[in-house]
């Protein structure tokens, strides 16, 4: 992919400065002692000019367009398609304002089958009409292995969405392209070898090394003399995706507490917006331990929350209300135990009574069999415990009966007067049930409000939800340029670069890194640049000279768009 919709300027070496600024002083005597501000004292100082909060963009669905009068006319109008695998980008190659240079449709190249598709239901979604991505994150499928498409059904669909939303007929469809839409001639090219044609002055073609980074993967292109050398061509399984996967995981396990709002969306954010490459990974490393560096440097990323307390809003007499409301729910809920006690010891008592009677009536065969169910050994036995069981039986009804009392006068009278302590004495279960139902209000809570001194939390909620992304500024794009940060067996850039270079004469090598072409959306990173010309310092032989150019245009659809205004018409791809 080609562009992946970050436009930034390769000369810059970190975002908010800094990142080039060397700290003299004793800086690392402060190592073990990190100096971070204390939840209070941000609270009371002034908003800090430090913390991002994450926009979570939202896409709007994209309307049915009309190709125009322009894509009509008489001559052939050509319909690019940048089949990213991270956006996809569609629209037709018309100069002047109708439609515009610029593509019409933007979309994500991913879809989701909803649950009940099959069977008349809501069907596929594709694109921007997915909305927000993390509802439906364990539903989204690519037709990208890697940056290859290998799911032609999935690829379908997104073809079918960007026709669709451009106003193009698309009845009778069976195939892709031809078979499908009845296209008369397509022209297939390469990304990064577009953006290379167009990049270069005046179109020029000539040698160079291309250094092409997206989504899903990186690939290292040697051109020369205007024919790509596909045999000395590389591939490192490393891009974007992989490094909002690591900054997610790094995030992660920093912030347990905020597992669910660290999604892959808001690490795409950060990736896009607040990383940058370091020139040298490790100095960069050691800058981050002074407690100073740190402090100007990292970047607050605010998470959403909700400052309303549920405390701090009930006033006394609120809070007494409550509490009444809680004890009238206890005594209900101790009056039913009372009742389906009483119950059981009513029931019980009943079949003793019923046993008593086997004995009177002088059915002793029955009766020694009924002693022996209960577990009893004679008739005397039987007796007590009938006498214990009627007093229980007697004493709970009284319980219910003072229970049921009880709440008539609370509710007919709910002045705060001194109640009858015989009729309202609640039982000892009672009391310790109130105790550990509700700690929010003590036993001492005075009847009549008294002034109470205000007391400035230490507690800050908007503090709690802070990410403080320091060091993972630069740790999650380092992966391309360092494989094994993720337990990747393969090389990096700079070891495939060497790699290519060592393949081709001397003369051949110094040719090509006088045009060492950066581009990508992965490639957009502040300080790229002059990490790639340290690398190639590295590697290059003492004095030899080598160049980086800086790209204008990095999106793969306008680099397109640009090649076919310049000479699709003149000649058959």
């Amino acid at each position: 992919m080609c562009g992946g919709g970050v436009s930034r300027d390769l000369g810059g070496r970190c975002v908010g400065g800094g990142a080039s600024r060397r700290l003299g002083g004793r800086c690392g005597e402060g190592r073990g002692q990190r100096a971070r501000s204390k939840m209070a004292a941000a609270s009371a100082a002034g908003p800090p000019t430090n913390v991002f909060p994450f926009r979570d963009a939202r896409a709007a669905p994209d309307p049915v367009l009309e190709a125009g009068p322009v894509a009509h006319g008489p001559l052939p109008v050509p319909l690019v398609l940048d089949n990213g695998s991270f956006q996809a980008r569609a629209g037709w190659a018309c100069p002047g304002p109708d439609p515009g240079p610029e593509p019409r449709l933007q979309f994500r190249a991913v879809c989701a089958r909803g649950r009940g598709g099959a069977r008349g239901g809501a069907g596929p979604q594709v694109g921007n009409a997915l909305g927000s991505l993390e509802p439906l994150r364990w539903m989204l499928r690519s037709p990208f292995d890697r940056n290859v498409p290998v799911n032609l059904e999935l690829q379908e669909l997104l073809l079918d969405y960007s026709f669709q939303h451009l106003g193009v007929s698309s009845q009778m469809m069976s195939e892709l392209l031809f078979e499908c839409y009845g296209i008369p001639t397509v022209a297939y090219g390469v990304d990064s070898l577009f953006s290379f044609y167009h990049n270069n002055p005046k179109n020029l073609i000539s040698s160079g090394l291309i250094i092409s980074s997206g989504y899903q993967c990186t690939h290292i292109l040697p051109i020369l003399e205007g024919r790509l050398d596909a045999k000395n061509c590389k591939r490192i399984n490393l891009g974007g995706s992989q490094a909002a996967g690591y900054l997610q995981r790094l995030l992660q396990l920093k912030y347990p507490g905020h597992l669910a709002a660290i999604t892959l969306s808001r690490m795409e954010e950060i990736l896009h917006e607040h990383s940058y490459i370091a020139e040298d990974y490790v100095e960069e490393l050691q800058k981050w331990r002074c407690p100073d560096y740190y402090e100007n440097n990292v970047h607050k990323m605010q998470l959403p929350f909700s400052s309303k307390l549920l405390g701090s809003t009930l006033t006394s007499e609120e809070k007494q209300e409550r509490r009444q409301q809680q004890l009238r729910r206890l005594q209900e809920l101790n009056a039913r135990r009372r009742e389906e006690k009483l119950q059981l010891d009513q029931e019980r008592l009943d079949r003793l009574l019923y046993v008593q009677e086997l004995l009177e009536d002088g059915q002793m065969d029955q009766f020694h069999k009924a002693l022996i169910e209960l577990n009893m050994d004679s008739p005397e036995e039987l007796q007590s415990y009938i006498q214990k069981l009627s007093a229980a039986v007697e004493q709970a009804k009284q319980k219910i009966l003072q229970a049921e009392a009880s709440l008539e006068v609370d509710v007919v009278d709910s002045k705060p007067e001194t109640p009858d302590l015989g009729q309202l004495e609640p039982s000892l279960e009672d009391v310790e049930n109130i105790n550990d139902f509700e700690p929010l209000f003590s036993e001492e809570t005075p009847e009549v409000e008294k002034p109470v001194t205000t007391v400035q939390p230490v507690f800050n909620l908007a503090a709690y939800h802070q990410l403080f992304v320091g060091t993972e500024r630069i740790r999650a794009p380092e992966i391309i340029f360092q494989p094994s940060l993720i337990g990747e067996e393969q090389a990096g850039i700079a070891e495939t670069l060497q790699y290519i270079l060592d393949r081709y004469p001397k003369d051949v090598q110094e040719l090509l890194v006088q045009n060492v072409f950066l581009t990508g959306g992965n490639m957009m990173y502040p300080g790229m640049k002059v990490r790639i010309e340290k690398e190639l310092l590295e590697m290059r032989p003492f004095q030899s000279s080598f160049q980086v150019p800086i790209v204008r245009v990095t999106s793969c659809f306008e680099n397109s768009l640009n090649y076919l205004f310049s000479g699709y018409k003149s000649s058959k791809v």
